[in-house]
């Protein structure tokens, strides 16, 4: 009897760890790439965990846009299209039902640097999404981009990572892909021991406000570890960012 009850204890342990990670609904689709670049292989480890976000931070030097952190550390051999545009192109159409967001941080003027970056995606145009066509790819404008009154200006597959610091026109609000908040501004937690109450309020707070105007909404700078994905989950952020690729993966799978 003893053994029967213990059986039926650990059958019922299993059942409610599959459906808890059944209900939670994320995987690698929901884990976005920071600083994809800084990898040892850039692209190729996150596209290959799955994961749904890549992100590259641009430079214009000598007319190429140069992939990097810091002006100081560029490398004209380390260019955007060979290290992303043409390996997304390939992946793409190779990989018929994979969906990717791109996420491109503009490090310095916009002025000089969109006119470039507009040309050299050309040719992922195909794959692009728009408010008519349901493409496999976003490509996401961050960083140093044109405010909300100069969006109209842009292609139709372009679209913005914004921070809600503007007030938007309905137009406006249909080029924002994506909503990114800085996790410091919110909360100091460290992803050690127990989130603050009055913190995790204020996060699901701010996560069920970009959800009201249908945004999905990143935070950078959380904690990259179990206890902060984890936490991000709970409250419902819909893209988990990470310099932790298989780590994150693996969690993800548990």
């Amino acid at each position: 009897m003893k053994i029967l009850s213990k059986l039926l204890v650990l059958v019922a342990a299993i059942v409610i760890t599959k459906i808890t990670s059944a209900q939670s609904g994320y995987a690698a689709i929901n884990a976005h790439s920071h600083n994809d670049y800084m990898q040892a292989a850039p692209f190729t480890h996150a596209y290959g965990a799955g994961f749904g976000a890549i992100e590259a931070d641009i430079f214009l030097k000598n007319g190429h846009l140069l992939v990097a952190h810091e002006l100081k550390s560029v490398n004209p051999d380390r260019t955007l299209k060979g290290m992303y545009l043409d390996p997304i192109k390939e992946s793409l159409k190779k990989d018929t039902g994979r969906r990717l967001t791109l996420l491109i941080d503009v490090k310095e003027d916009y002025w000089y640097e969109m006119p470039v970056l507009l040309e050299e995606l050309k040719p992922l145009r195909k794959y692009c999404k728009t408010d008519k066509k349901d493409g496999r790819l976003l490509i996401l404008i961050s960083g140093n981009r044109p405010p909300p009154t100069e969006f109209a200006n842009y292609p139709d597959y372009i679209y913005f990572d914004e921070d809600l610091r503007h007030t938007y026109t309905a137009e406006q609000l249909k080029k924002i892909g994506q909503v990114s908040l800085q996790y410091s501004l919110y909360s100091k937690w460290k992803g050690v021991g127990a989130i603050p109450l009055k913190d995790e309020q204020r996060i699901k707070h701010v996560i069920d406000s970009v959800h009201s105007l249908g945004k999905p909404i990143r935070f950078w700078d959380a904690p990259d570890n179990k206890a902060g994905w984890s936490s991000l989950i709970k409250l419902k952020a819909d893209i988990i960012g990470t310099d932790l690729i298989d780590e994150l993966s693996a969690y993800l799978k548990q």
